[in-house]
């Protein structure tokens, strides 16, 4: 099953929701056996077709908390989870869609991931009406290296115990082109030459095995201030992606200013793909579960065509079907009516016709006993064909013969041997012969 990985942008504040499109996208293509297949950047309608579509949304746009989350499930747990994250969110939480990883905390406690609730409708919209179908989406945070886990350590009796990580990985993803002023806060106040310089995007994955984080937008030369301050003593590793596929001709944006920035270590574009793939945190979940069988405005509009083509054969088929049906009942009825006519006018007497040729061959048989002539289902002439039909079996090799319903019924002794060649030989007298397996008998009618 091939997949494409694709990084989205981040939503743009300052614009409003008439006028959201999404520029051309960083996108890796992976065949069925997971091989690197195609790289590079495309307008959406341009990118490759896969089985499975994994989106990479954009740190700033998603939110991972730690939070409570009640045993519930389905619309009764999509109804509860905007009061969970009610009290850490500015943004009104009914506007916002909130997913859950399967994978609980220590403590016991769920992360939740929130993202604007229209954007991501409109992201997914977009991707359903481009044709990709089996869609996953997972934040960039997740997407980052997980730190290994700290030292083993001597405890106070000589036992060792390992110090619960609490990393704190950040992610220099790429220069944001238009975005309105990032809130930066106390920590690491932007020069007043740094307000209009271009930003950086940043996911920032902390906590237990990095699962919660955000998003931020800096100049950088507020990042490593910032993110020094965001860190405080806990462990800090820091990223940079160093080949965003599309940002090759440039020489002095986002690629220089992570190189600037202090212990940075490259990540490649592919390899971030890669983690996207292998995370298990999804947000499509509830209303934005993956249905790749569901059928769409875009889908319909593809089946139009063929729908049309089917439905038209359908048709076409069941007028012939009762064109057909009108056209053998007719000639039914017509040979009916013939034999009706030919049966009357043999035997006027007859009153009542059932079934016309049963008829004609009962008088038949009648008229052929009254002029003394045997008829061919009669017993002497059933015996009259078995004799001639006999050949190499002995005629005292018969033990016995039955008559009724204008069949003969013949049993041959047990160690009479009848040849295989009977049943023509009596076909060749103007019988049918059969035999049954369970008691050997041979039934014998007439072949008129």
């Amino acid at each position: 099953m091939s997949t494409l990985i694709v990084l989205l942008p981040p939503r743009d504040p300052a614009v409003r929701s008439e006028e959201w499109h999404l520029p051309d996208l960083p996108f890796l293509l992976l065949d069925k056996r997971g091989e690197s297949q195609r790289v590079g950047r495309a307008a959406l309608g341009l990118l490759p077709r896969a089985s499975a579509t994994v989106l990479i949304v954009a740190a700033r746009d998603t939110l991972l908390l730690a939070a409570s989350v009640p045993p519930l499930k389905g619309p009764r747990l999509r109804q509860a989870l905007p009061n969970v994250v009610e009290d850490q969110l500015i943004q009104d939480p009914q506007t916002c869609h909130v997913a859950v990883d399967p994978v609980a905390l220590a403590d016991g406690r769920r992360v939740v991931g929130v993202i604007d609730r229209g954007w991501f409708r409109f992201v997914l919209g977009a991707f359903s009406g481009a044709g990709h179908r089996n869609v996953k989406a997972v934040p960039a945070m997740r997407c980052l290296p997980v730190p290994a886990a700290a030292p083993v350590e001597e405890g106070a009796e000589g036992e060792k115990t390992e110090a619960p990580p609490t990393p704190f990985v950040a992610g220099l993803l790429g220069q944001v082109v238009s975005t309105a002023p990032a809130l930066i806060g106390e920590m690491a106040a932007p020069s007043p030459a740094a307000i209009g310089a271009p930003r950086i995007e940043i996911a920032i994955a902390r906590g237990e095995r990095a699962a919660l984080g955000e998003g931020l937008a800096l100049p950088a030369d507020s990042i490593a201030a910032t993110l020094a301050a965001l860190a405080g003593d806990h462990p800090a590793t820091l990223y940079a992606l160093a080949d965003l596929p599309g940002d090759e001709p440039r020489l002095s944006g986002s690629r220089n200013a992570a190189a600037a920035i202090a212990g940075a270590q490259p990540i490649t574009f592919e390899a971030l793909a890669r983690n996207a793939l292998a995370s298990r945190f999804d947000l499509c979940q509830f209303e934005f579960a993956a249905q790749p069988w569901r059928l769409d405005r875009a889908t319909m509009r593809r089946l139009r065509v063929p729908i049309a083509l089917v439905a038209a054969s359908i048709v076409v088929s069941i007028i012939g079907v009762n064109v057909q049906w009108l056209q053998l009942a007719r000639l039914r009825d017509t040979i009916n009516t013939q034999e009706t006519e030919l049966l009357l006018a043999a035997f006027p007497k007859t009153t009542v016709v059932l079934d016309a040729p049963d008829q004609m061959s009962r008088n038949l048989d009648r008229l052929r006993v009254a002029s003394g002539e045997l008829s061919p289902s009669d017993f002497l002439s059933l015996a009259d064909g078995l004799a001639r039909s006999l050949g190499p079996v002995p005629v005292n090799g018969v033990a016995g013969l039955d008559y009724r319903d204008r069949r003969l019924e013949v049993t041959f002794k047990p160690e009479t041997k009848v040849d295989s060649d009977l049943s023509k030989r009596l076909a060749a007298n103007g019988l049918n012969g059969s035999i049954d397996s369970n008691t050997g008998k041979w039934t014998i009618r007439s072949g008129q």
